[in-house]
């Protein structure tokens, strides 16, 4: 029955001794761990790639302090599965047998809909479930704000040579299969790399040497042996995880490196893998505004053009769109300085929060308004020179602060030439009507 068993179930760690990396959360002065030595769980999100034990995590904790298990998928749970779950769990914490409120677990929640992510919110408040989710993308933009507010998020990282081999380790000297054969490292270089720190993807790479060598010769593992076994039995492309971030991850960067073949060959890669069209296109639309921006805004219209033209034209004509796109992006002149705004400004906005609008720029619907002196003294820029005129826009406490720093290309320098221009040519004069 075992050899039916996947190595990386076999191996999944049940206590926290037993658990490898995210020595930041679960190490001696780790939150996580001083969490579970307290008993009390709070809610909170494990963000962080896959393969880095973020499952396995959230069962430990259950396990170590006897609460109850439940687990929702977010591809197939709707909030009606949701609301049973939670009236589940309300009949846990009444139990007087109930020693820790019941896990809710639910895995990728990024997946949720807002109507999802809402029903949780009155058992999280009222303490109903302790709710514990993962995701592999950035819960700033997947979440909605009510549910972030009340759970921590906690990022997990991707594991570290010295974990990978930890965990190597552990496999030939404690799994039930590879303790009763002999293995032999001779090099693990590869082993490391093509795992690119997940755990699940090393033991999946072990599990398929070990099955492919005859039961009668040693398992031999050095970079040849690791290549070729990996290039006879190419993994199947996961859509949903593990080989799919990473493909992505590279073509993203290549283009923004300005390799147009390397972006070309990932994107062939996706396209023979069956990933879905669609989400190569909106990362396209994304990247052209990050990474490209200012100094070619034509990109972002080509990569939402591409977008429309794909839903359009279809698939398999549609990938000749996308290497189009893919290869004019790459080509193109790159600045993040839009990306870079935003995030500055809404650093600025965590930190000084609803700053009051200048009076000359409020609006002035009702007399009262107008009595107050909201609009007062605004100056409509249409009626200047150049329809520009120097005034007051930010917050009286920001009044001067840069968020838009142009980057180093010919574009944003003629936009900023423009603008400085502006600034020295005003006079505050009217217009000649």
């Amino acid at each position: 029955m075992t050899n039916n068993i996947p190595l990386a179930e076999r191996l999944r760690p049940v206590t926290l001794d037993d658990y490898i990396g995210q020595e930041h959360l679960v190490g001696e002065k780790g939150i996580i761990r001083q969490m579970i030595n307290s008993g009390r769980i709070n809610s909170f999100i494990l963000w962080g790639p896959p393969g880095v034990g973020k499952t396995t995590l959230a069962h430990i904790i259950a396990k170590t302090i006897d609460a109850s298990f439940f687990t929702l998928s977010a591809v197939t749970s709707g909030v009606k599965e949701v609301r049973e779950v939670i009236e589940k769990c309300k009949a846990e914490s009444n139990s007087i047998f109930t020693k820790a409120r019941p896990i809710l677990f639910i895995d990728e929640i990024h997946r949720f809909s807002k109507n999802q992510q809402d029903s949780l919110l009155g058992a999280v408040e009222q303490g109903v479930i302790t709710l514990i989710g993962a995701t592999t993308e950035n819960p700033s933009f997947e979440v909605i704000r009510p549910l972030l507010s009340r759970t921590q998020v906690y990022t997990l990282n991707s594991l570290t040579a010295e974990n990978l081999d930890i965990l190597l380790k552990r496999a030939i000297e404690k799994d039930a299969i590879l303790s009763k054969r002999k293995v032999i490292v001779k090099q693990n270089q590869a082993l490391f790399r093509f795992s690119g720190g997940d755990a699940r993807k090393l033991l999946n790479i072990l599990d398929l040497i070990e099955q492919s060598t005859p039961e009668s010769e040693a398992v031999e593992i050095d970079d040849a042996i690791v290549t070729d076994r990996l290039q006879e039995n190419p993994v199947a492309y996961d859509k949903n995880g593990e080989i799919h971030y990473d493909i992505i991850s590279a073509f993203i960067k290549s283009i923004r490196g300005s390799d147009p073949d390397a972006a070309i060959y990932w994107l062939a890669r996706m396209v023979a893998g069956g990933e879905d069209p669609e989400f190569i296109a909106r990362r396209l639309v994304i990247l052209a505004a990050e990474d490209i921006g200012l100094a070619n805004p034509n990109a972002l219209l080509l990569a939402n053009a591409t977008f429309e033209s794909l839903r359009r034209i279809g698939w398999p004509e549609g990938r000749i769109i996308l290497a189009e796109c893919a290869i004019y992006l790459a080509n193109s002149p790159k600045s993040n300085s839009a990306y870079k705004a935003i995030a500055a400004a809404m650093d600025e906005v965590s930190k000084t929060g609803n700053l009051p609008v200048p009076l000359h720029l409020r609006n002035a619907p009702t007399k009262l308004m107008a009595e107050l002196g909201y609009h007062e003294g605004y100056k409509y820029a249409h009626d200047y020179k150049g329809n520009y005129v120097m005034q007051q826009y930010l917050p009286d406490s920001l009044n001067n602060k840069r968020f838009w720093i142009p980057c180093d290309n010919p574009q944003e320098a003629k936009m900023w030439e423009r603008l400085d221009s502006l600034k020295r040519g005003s006079d505050n004069g009217y217009k000649e009507h």
